[in-house]
């Protein structure tokens, strides 16, 4: 599975969250998505990335974001340890 489709389903899962999603309303959501593929493909290259920064996310909420992320790529076979180094990549 590519970033951009990591992301895509990420980002599915995202909106459908009845708390989060009222983060997004105004954002460029296209935007959101290729700052996010870039935010995971700077992870899996071991490197921080957050795209999420400014959204006023609290830290309950930034973690239940990465947790979907967890839950995606676990989905999509990655070995544990690359959903380790995204999942810290994220939450820095």
């Amino acid at each position: 599975m590519t970033p951009a489709e990591i992301v895509r389903r990420w980002l599915r899962l995202v909106v459908a969250d009845a708390e989060l999603s009222p983060y997004l309303i105004g954002v460029d959501v296209d935007r959101l998505a290729g700052q996010l593929t870039a935010s995971v493909t700077a992870a899996l290259a071991g490197e921080p990335a957050d795209a999420w920064g400014g959204l006023g996310l609290s830290e309950a909420q930034h973690r239940r974001i990465g947790d979907y992320l967890v839950g995606v790529c676990w989905a999509a076979y990655l070995p544990d340890e690359r959903i380790a180094q995204v999942r810290r990549a994220v939450a820095r």
